[in-house]
């Protein structure tokens, strides 16, 4: 049985996008594109990495079956609004809720912590910069096609083990990993990979280039924001 907090992930990602859509079909203007971000999570532990908008949904938790609803929903309005489907690869950036992992590694390595508790240190994912994604947001606002589905990252991969590693450099300040087996999960995705080939194309017809910082780059300003703060 799912908890509140799963059941939550139904009402505001299928529910919720159901009544926003169902509302928008009432506009008396006629809507130009509407841009729905679902989640790179829906293809689970894919075993085509980079993996394109046709590989099988393979869902391993609530959020990501979640997301899988509300694109299956969404479908059903196609005949009536102008709407694109995001997966959004991993992104990160300054200002992100530190519940999230990049800014728990930032607040630990800005604050010279001696120690941190992680997961499995091998995962990859892409972790892309917020900025990127916001790009291919306005991009596929302005030329992206209804009724289509983009992935929406670089097919750049890091694990995370590498991430520490690039904060130790960053920070010169050295940091105890304990893996925490709680935070390990059996069915974890290992590999995250998005296949950038189709908004690549669409990007490309239309003559957009997508600012993307280096991963140095977007810690740096993660860790600068740390500081101000």
């Amino acid at each position: 049985m799912a908890s509140k907090d799963q059941e939550a992930f139904y009402r505001v990602h299928a529910l919720g996008t159901s009544n926003l859509l169902n509302a928008l079909t009432k506009l008396p203007n006629k809507l130009v594109k509407v841009l729905l971000a679902s989640s790179a999570t829906v293809y689970g532990n894919a075993a085509l990495t980079p993996t394109p908008e046709d590989y099988p949904l393979k869902p391993i938790d609530h959020y990501a079956m979640s997301k899988v609803a509300m694109e299956e929903m969404a479908k059903t309005f196609f005949d009536q609004l102008p709407i694109i489907i995001a997966r959004p690869f991993n992104y990160t950036g300054p200002g992100q809720h530190d519940n999230f992992l990049i800014p728990k590694l930032i607040r630990h390595f800005s604050q010279k912590a001696s120690s941190i508790e992680l997961g499995n240190l091998n995962v990859e994912r892409e972790f892309n910069d917020v900025s990127t994604i916001c790009q291919a947001y306005l991009a596929l606002l302005e030329h992206g096609t209804p009724g289509e589905i983009y992935n929406v990252g670089t097919g750049k991969v890091r694990s995370l083990g590498t991430v520490v590693d690039t904060l130790i450099h960053l920070t010169n300040h050295p940091i105890k990993i304990t893996v925490n087996p709680d935070f390990v999960r059996a069915n974890e995705v290992h590999r995250m990979c998005g296949d950038a080939t189709k908004i690549g194309a669409l990007l490309s017809r239309h003559n957009v280039e997508l600012q993307v910082p280096s991963l140095e780059e977007t810690l740096q300003k993660m860790l600068d924001a740390a500081s101000a703060r």
